[in-house]
């Protein structure tokens, strides 16, 4: 007899940025020279505001967090202006895409979700051993809605948008996105994975959270790991119907977000200043670099984002390991074989970056 199921036979491990200090070792660098820029972080750091109210919750880390996280929903809702029944949180927001699956699907419902895009809705899949559609992006790597819209069956309960995406920081437009939601069964939950939405400038960017009454089912999924640089302490959150929100808390684990995540979001949230600075600093030299890598030939995809998918002409890896030699980590990414994901981080480092890649490409 099997020891697990085939689809988790299949399952190949989330495989995070390589770590700093696993570089630094292997490769005889100081951590400090090390320059990291796969993972989308913050380059700023963490909210100050944050991190004060973190200290203070250290001093109660011998009581058990509120299960409910009463206070972050609270800040959350009135940020948001929604009721704070229609609030989840959860540790990251990817605990929140896996409750969808785990939650929604558990009668073996069919998943649609674009490809590539952010790994976790397939591994949340075939965890679940429930089956899904990967529908290909366009020609511009963007999701190509019409395709998602004739992937949907009569027993379709999820649809996946990333939006911006990851990998790719395109995005799809208010209208395109519009007009998807009215195409879609009322019974079909769409989830609008936002982890990136405070960094989007495009005009026509669509707030999912404004788009509420254009679908019933519509689930909007945001995380303090970016712009809020708050990463490690894990805390994401989604706006949702109130009855879907009652269905999560059902089947989620108590005490899922610690009580230092809750009183670091809650307070981040009040840091406008550190929002804006990081916002600032990642318009400007995410248009420095992507001048700089044009001027060097590489191909670079419009992003939305907080990262930039370059397309070096030549295998991905190979370029991966290379610039590991420099001290510089960047992202491959498995489905585009010749094309690595940036993240957008301060000049220095950015310069570094840039500085490694031109040596590498001769």
């Amino acid at each position: 007899m099997p020891l697990v199921t085939p689809s988790i036979e299949r399952i190949q491990p989330y495989q995070p940025g390589t770590p700093i200090e696993q570089v630094a070792e292997k490769l005889g660098f100081a951590a400090s020279d090390v320059v990291k820029l796969a993972s989308n972080e913050n380059p700023l750091g963490p909210s100050p505001v944050a991190m004060a109210a973190a200290a203070r919750e250290l001093e109660r880390v011998h009581r058990y967090p509120d299960s409910e996280s009463p206070s972050l929903r609270a800040a959350l809702a009135k940020r948001l202006g929604v009721a704070v029944e229609e609030v989840v949180v959860s540790n990251g927001s990817n605990e929140l895409l896996e409750l969808l699956v785990r939650t929604f699907c558990a009668g073996g419902e069919h998943v649609v979700f674009g490809e590539p895009a952010f790994v976790v809705y397939r591994l949340a899949c075939l965890a679940q051993g429930v089956p899904h559609t990967a529908v290909p992006l366009d020609a511009g790597y963007v999701h190509d809605l019409p395709a998602m819209a004739q992937a949907i069956r009569p027993d379709t309960r999820l649809v996946f948008i990333a939006n911006p995406n990851n990998p790719t920081g395109t995005y799809v437009a208010r209208r395109e996105l519009e007009r998807f939601l009215r195409t879609v069964p009322p019974e079909v939950i769409v989830v609008l994975d936002e982890a990136y939405i405070e960094y989007a400038d495009a005009p026509d960017y669509p707030d999912g959270l404004a788009l509420r009454s254009v679908h019933p089912r519509l689930v909007a999924v945001r995380t303090f790991s970016k712009i809020y640089g708050l990463a490690g302490l894990r805390v994401g959150y989604a706006v949702m119907p109130a009855e879907l929100a009652g269905y999560i808390h059902r089947v989620r684990a108590p005490f899922n977000v610690n009580s230092i995540a809750q009183a670091a979001g809650a307070a981040a949230l009040d840091d406008g200043a550190h929002v804006a600075r990081t916002r600032a600093l990642n318009l400007e030299e995410k248009a420095f670099v992507s001048a700089r890598l044009e001027r060097l030939g590489v191909r670079v995809v419009p992003s939305q984002a907080n990262f930039l998918l370059v397309d070096v002409g030549r295998p991905a890896r190979d370029l991966y390991d290379a610039l590991l030699q420099h001290g510089v980590i960047v992202r491959t990414v498995p489905p585009l074989p010749s094309m690595a994901r940036v993240t957008i981080g301060t000049r220095p480092e950015n310069e570094r970056f840039l500085a490694a890649l031109q040596t590498v490409l001769g």
